[in-house]
């Protein structure tokens, strides 16, 4: 049943020289083989998002959590519905989800989490953001780590009183090599526990005068440093990173809480990029400070995705074990690792980075709305990988979950293996009366032919309007028996509410067929206008060549032609038109202020949810 998404590929050049007589005209025979070459329609994939039976009752379900559950829990409930918005694939509900998350947030890690997950969800949109809106550009930028973790290490005043009451003598040298540094006893032994049974208990050191620490990992500078501390109770001013980790071992060799928290946060206010981060990162969990590793993971996650292509930042989440991930994120281990997965996925879903974090994100998911994500995300990704068992042992769990959707994935699996009358019955089994969705008949449809495949088709559009592949099936059917006026009835059945770069591209080779080349440049150059590194032909072939090619089939049009054509446009209210239309104006030399503006308008309305 997968014949019709499979035909031998074509030269796009071929179509683009039969007008004015650059080649023959192709006969019908050889024009329908061709037809079939470019009019091709993918198997929908199985989507890594959560799609419930019912959206109304997980949302209901959400809210109702929501009024009832602790502070701490908030955060997590509404990153479970920004999935659930994510599987609508309304971007606007995911942000402020997000927002919500964000704003709920019991620690500061979580504050990191969403408030770099919500930077790199409107990447792209802080310049309109700011023209269009009156909130601060800083909203949900950096936090100042060191605020937001306050200090719980104190020295009580009935140790003091028991320190001072002791008469040893006032000063103690410690020897480094053939340097000496005198300390103050009685201030050095408030450092920490060790240093006061050290100097003033009964160990021979109370009575001596010099003590050695040469081999103890500290340079003399370091050993000054931690006297003024031990004096003042704050670091030297100037002093570098390399000493202050020096120090910050030390500290928390003996148990100096209080030096190792000062070093802590002063290295923290270093970390200025991705090299400092990465470095300081090591360090931060060896040594459990938890300020300085908030602070790295700050300066990592808000570089994403740039900085997932450094692999000592992928092998930093993916090799710390869970106590080191716990001094890095606190509770938010499955937060984390949902928002890297995510990253990864959208860079390259199959690549083994995106499984390694993906088995994290499984292996930190908590109750059963995490796990079935989880599974059924991972479970996806062993499908693109050709993991087939994996893939099929995941999306069992994931339904045993409850995650119905699953089932289109063991239903691929099935198919691949040969066995497609067991995907028609899988899919099968989850329809009923009750549980009747748009997906579920679209998934069947793929596992039989002729009128059952169409009658499938045209129920899961009844059912849900918004599902892509049934028009396209249907519009590429009509054009295969040559009926190109309803294909493009069809298609445009669905251009109407909903800007799918997918369907924008069928259109495309649809008007190549009919040589409508000003109607075929107008879709490719709205495509190049979403998505401007678009590649058609499954790929192989950059969008922007394509217009190139059809540019010249296409009579010239003068500044003065584009903007009557766009104010036509805009009195039709036709976007597609306008976009194509602003794209070639840029194209040229004529003042771009007022069409970047328009364009960031139109592409306001479509809210970056193009598909």
């Amino acid at each position: 049943s997968s014949k019709d998404e499979h035909s031998s590929s074509l030269n796009p050049q071929s179509w683009l020289q039969v007008e004015r007589g650059k080649l023959p005209k192709l006969s019908s025979q050889s024009s329908s083989a061709s037809i079939e070459s470019l009019i091709k329609v993918q198997q929908p994939p199985v989507l890594p998002f959560f799609k419930p039976v019912d959206y109304v009752e997980i949302l209901a379900q959400i809210h109702e959590e929501l009024e009832s559950c602790s502070s701490q829990e908030q955060s997590n409930l509404f990153m479970f519905q920004y999935q659930v918005f994510k599987g609508l694939g309304d971007v606007k509900l995911m942000q402020r989800s997000l927002r919500e998350a964000w704003r709920r947030a019991s620690t500061v890690h979580e504050k990191i989490v969403f408030g770099a997950w919500l930077k790199y969800e409107k990447q792209g949109e802080e310049l309109i953001a700011d023209l269009l809106t009156s909130k601060r550009q800083n909203e949900y930028g950096p936090i100042d780590v060191e605020s937001h973790i306050p200090s719980d290490v104190k020295v009580s005043s009935q140790e003091r009183v028991l320190m001072n009451g002791n008469n040893t003598s006032q000063y103690v040298v410690f020897t480094i090599g053939d340097e000496k540094i005198v300390c103050d006893r009685q201030k050095f032994s408030e450092l920490s526990t060790p240093f006061r049974a050290m100097l003033n208990g009964e160990f021979w050191e109370s009575f001596s005068e010099a003590i050695d620490l040469s081999e103890n990992n500290i340079s003399p500078s370091g050993m000054r440093a931690i006297s003024y501390f031990s004096m003042t109770g704050s670091l030297i001013e100037q002093i570098s990173p390399k000493l202050l980790l020096e120090i910050l071992v030390f500290a928390n060799k003996y148990c100096c809480d209080r030096l190792k928290d000062a070093c802590d946060r002063r290295l923290a206010s270093l970390v200025t990029s991705k090299e400092d981060a990465v470095e300081l990162m090591e360090y931060a969990l060896d040594e459990n400070t938890a300020v300085l590793a908030a602070s790295c993971l700050q300066n990592l996650l808000r570089d994403l995705p740039h900085c997932l292509s450094d692999n000592r930042v992928v092998d930093l989440f993916l090799h710390a074990n869970k106590q080191q991930l716990e001094v890095m994120v606190g509770p938010g281990l499955f937060a984390l690792f949902c928002f890297l997965s995510e990253v990864s996925m959208n860079l390259n879903s199959s690549s083994d980075t995106t499984a390694h974090f993906l088995e994290r994100l499984a292996d930190f998911a908590e109750d059963n709305k995490q796990r079935l994500l989880a599974f059924h995300r991972l479970g996806c990704v062993r499908l693109l990988r050709k993991e087939y068992d994996e893939a099929r042992c995941l999306f069992e769990r994931a339904v045993k979950a409850g995650h119905i959707y699953s089932v289109a994935g063991l239903a691929r699996i099935e198919s691949i293996k040969g066995e497609e009358h067991l995907s028609y019955e899988k899919i099968s089994s989850v329809i009923s009366p009750v549980t009747r969705l748009g997906w579920m008949y679209q998934e069947r449809s793929l596992y039989c032919d002729g009128d059952l495949r169409w009658k499938d088709l045209e129920k899961a559009t009844e059912l849900d309007p918004t599902l892509v592949y049934p028009y396209m099936y249907r519009a590429a059917s009509l054009m295969r028996i040559e009926n190109s006026q309803g294909a493009l009835a069809e298609i445009n059945r669905i251009l109407g509410f909903k800007l799918s770069l997918d369907c924008l591209e069928l259109r495309f080779f649809i008007y190549l067929a009919l040589e409508d080349y000003k109607a075929a440049l107008r879709d490719v150059q709205a495509i190049l206008t979403l998505c401007p590194h678009y590649r058609m032909f499954e790929g192989r072939v950059a969008a922007s060549q394509l217009r190139t090619l059809v540019l010249e089939h296409v009579e010239h049009l003068t500044t003065a032609d584009c903007w009557a054509q766009l104010y036509d446009c805009w009195s039709a209210v036709d976007d597609i038109e306008s976009l194509s239309v602003i794209y070639q104006m840029l194209e040229s030399d004529v003042g771009k202020g007022v069409l970047y503006f328009r364009q960031s308008l139109l592409l306001l309305r479509y809210d970056m949810s193009v598909q």
